[in-house]
């Protein structure tokens, strides 16, 4: 045990304790410990409580032993890599050794590797000349190259002295051990090569697929004169270029325009909680919201105002947005879910001057709660309904002229059009300020990631208090001159929503995770999907075996994308590219992505960081103005010239990025650091299990430990006979150490409003 790891680079009492953390996992004991890595008893139980020296050769007989990476013992992370890496000149994963011996491992990034290649710095030593040399084993062969200097090499009982250029190749199996000698430093290549030849990891699930989604046609359309697109041969976005955004205003320069050009053209088909039928032309929208901007004009709403906006899927939701978007008030979208303590904050921090909401259930009557403190608001206004105290907007709107003409001073480019109270898990919410650029900033959202057709119907699934309702349920679809279907239903039926994508011809759609579990567990082979030319994904990440049940189910290949309320897509599976399943795809090219370590630098390919959108050389039209009223929280996520996403994720050496979770979801665990979606994804394989949430529960001896918190199909006895299965399946498909030492069976799982699981809560 000669080739000591120093500390300098890895702490030895680290290393020790994943170790005998691996060894506890896998169940297996000191006395054969100490057989699988060629040591004594006391020698193997020294190097597990960091009291001994630890060389490469005992660590990498441990990865072999726990079928666990090198890289998984030493840096407490696992490897993500699984095409190639490359390491430059300089550097690799460092292990110091004692007696001058210096490693580094040249592909420690890399997943399911079948050898070890290392880099190897032998320093010279008189005295090792006059003893004998030290000597190792471990299952399978080693090649080692000599790039400088002289090597003596002995392998058994025999010699042999190396110089540069030689290598020799022999099984390592037989004790074997070198020094330098010649006076000089060597320096080397040593590739050890696994017993088996198999995998030391699970087998790549991820490949890369080309997909072929519809022919997808540009015409000569309204946001050409606002937006320049640069595609390669393949229809693939390569460049995204705005002009005239300073002076862009959405609902005069597309919907408006739109309605100038083809009046009749289909804008929304909406349906009602009865399923009764109304068909909005563009023609249709802009009368009505010239009329709805007169109507909150002679109220007093101006430019600047606060105006809430609390309508569920109603048809109004979108003639009031657009009217405000004219007159320049911003709009605040929220769900129909909050409570009175809701609005009280929301009133007061966001200085609401008027409320629109639904007359159904008690939204109204909530708000009423909230309102007693509520200073600056000055209209209360219902819809769908009437109350007292407030004003009906069905009755009171019909008065008013359909014109409403744009002025010298109407809103556009960088005025704030737009607010959303974000979902966090923890604290009160913050706002989201948008501008009218925003919009533009969907362009790519609903052109290459959801590929909507212009003459098609485009159905995302969303409440219009989210964010998402957004990216999906108005201005990239309306851009591009698709329609929008809207079902304006009470809570999510798999089993009603389905009959009516053949019904309408729905060509087009986009739903969060929760929705695509609850249709996955419906017969789908009794509904006609047929008309559905292209399905995209987001909210939160979704584990990669529902993608597989859903292509398997349905012929449909989901597109997942990445971004926040802060945001419009910023990572897509886009329309002409490459699709790798699990990834959440490639930054588009609206946004300068990176992924970056605490202090800021960027990370290599296959390492864990935060996403961030680089700032310094221009904001792009997606990214929002700020917090409002709260410079504080906007410093803290954007300085230096980076946002801060606050998501953890990994690019591969494709290019492809990879959820990991939020910042804050990160388990630490007897020194290891692992994501909870990876776990989430190997326990959703497994048929019984609806929905999986996991979290770090508090340990006194690990500092923390993974705990699962596990949803069941429908008459599904949970038992501990299955949580032990459960457990078994993680350690089989996964790291041995990422298995949940808790597991427990819930009826549900916490969840934000907006439907994302709070793993605080878990």
């Amino acid at each position: 045990m000669t080739e000591k790891i120093t500390g300098l680079e890895i702490k030895i009492s680290e290393v020790a304790a994943r170790i005998r953390e691996l060894r506890h996992i896998s169940g297996l004991s000191v006395d054969t410990m100490s057989k699988l890595t060629g040591v004594s008893r006391e020698e193997y139980t020294a190097c597990e409580d960091g009291t001994h020296d630890l060389s490469f050769a005992f660590i990498y007989r441990c990865s072999l032993a726990f079928k666990v990476g090198v890289t998984d013992i030493i840096e407490g992370v696992s490897s993500n890599l699984k095409s190639y890496t490359v390491t430059r000149n300089g550097d690799g994963q460092k292990i110091d050794k004692a007696h001058g011996m210096v490693y580094y491992n040249l592909a420690a990034a890399f997943k399911n590797r079948v050898s070890e290649p290392l880099y190897v710095k032998c320093g010279y030593d008189e005295s090792s000349e006059r003893k004998d040399i030290e000597l190792t084993t471990h299952t399978g062969q080693e090649c080692d190259i000599v790039l400088k200097g002289t090597l003596k090499v002995q392998i058994g009982s025999h010699f042999e002295i190396l110089g540069a250029g030689d290598s020799v190749y022999y099984d390592s199996s037989t004790p074997h051990g070198m020094i330098a000698v010649g006076g000089e430093d060597c320096e080397f290549y040593a590739i050890v090569l696994h017993g088996d030849g198999s995998k030391n990891e699970q087998d790549d699930k991820n490949p890369v697929r080309d997909i072929k989604f519809k022919p997808h046609q540009n015409y000569r359309r309204v946001y050409r004169d606002f937006i320049d697109t640069t595609e390669d041969d393949k229809g693939a976005l390569v460049a995204i270029n705005f002009k005239n955004e300073d002076k862009f205003n959405f609902a005069f320069d597309i919907v408006d325009r739109i309605a100038d050009r083809r009046p009749d053209k289909l804008a929304m088909l909406h349906l009602d909680h009865d399923k009764n039928e109304r068909r909005f032309t563009f023609g249709d929208l802009k009368r009505e919201s010239s009329r709805c901007a007169n109507y909150f004009t002679a109220l007093g709403i101006k430019k600047g105002d606060r105006v809430m906006l609390v309508l569920k899927r109603h048809y109004q939701f979108w003639i009031a947005i657009l009217a405000l978007h004219k007159i320049g008030a911003i709009a605040i979208p929220a769900t129909n879910l909050l409570q009175a303590h809701d609005y009280e904050y929301r009133f007061s921090a966001a200085g609401v001057s008027a409320i629109l909401c639904s007359a159904d259930g008690d939204i109204a009557h909530q708000a009423d709660l909230g309102s007693a403190n509520a200073a600056e608001l000055k209209n209360k206004i219902i819809v769908g309904g009437s109350r007292d105290g407030w004003r009906n907007f069905d009755e009171e709107v019909k008065s008013y002229s359909d014109v409403f003409e744009r002025q010298s001073d109407s809103p556009c480019g960088d005025d704030s059009m737009l607010m959303y109270f974000t979902s966090g898990t923890t604290g009160n919410p913050k706002m989201a300020l948008h501008s009218y650029k925003y919009a533009l900033g969907h362009f790519h959202t609903a052109n290459y990631w959801h590929c909507v057709d212009p003459d098609g119907l485009h159905l995302t699934i969303s409440d219009t208090g989210w964010a998402k309702a957004a990216w999906g349920k108005i201005y990239g679809q309306w851009l591009c001159e698709a329609a929008i279907f809207v079902y304006d239903f009470d809570k999510f039926d798999a089993a009603d929503i389905l009959p009516l994508f053949a019904k309408y011809n729905i060509t087009t759609f986009c739903a969060p995770p929760t929705m695509y579990r609850m249709l996955i567990k419906e017969d789908l082979t009794q509904y006609d999907l047929s008309s559905v030319q292209h399905a995209t994904i987001a909210g939160e990440a979704l584990n990669p075996e529902v993608f597989r049940q859903l292509e398997r189910l349905t012929g449909l290949k989901v597109m997942e994308g990445f971004g926040q309320s802060e945001t419009t897509c910023i990572i897509g599976n886009l329309y002409g590219a490459e699709y790798k399943l699990g990834s959440m795809g490639k930054p588009v090219p609206l946004y300068d992505v990176d992924i970056v370590d605490p202090d800021g630098n960027s990370v290599a390919d296959g390492e864990n960081g935060e996403i961030v959108i680089r700032t310094s050389e221009k904001v792009p039209c997606g990214l929002f103005k700020g917090y409002y009223r709260d410079e504080a929280k906007t410093k803290e996520v954007w300085h230096d010239g980076l946002y801060h996403t606050g998501d953890v994720a990994y690019r591969d050496e494709d290019g492809f990025y990879f959820y990991v979770g939020r910042i804050d979801d990160v388990i630490k665990s007897s020194g290891y650091r692992i994501g909870p979606f990876e776990i989430e994804s190997v326990i959703m394989e497994l048929p019984y299990v609806v929905e999986c949430g996991v979290s770090a529960a508090p340990d006194e001896i690990r500092g923390q430990v993974v705990k699962a918190s596990i949803v069941l199909t429908k008459g599904t006895v949970p038992s501990e006979e299955m949580k032990k299965e459960i457990q078994n399946y993680v350690k089989e498909h996964t790291a041995p150490y990422k298995y949940p030492r808790i597991v427990e069976f819930k009826e549900s799982l916490p969840k934000t409003t907006s439907g994302k699981i709070i793993r605080a809560k878990l």
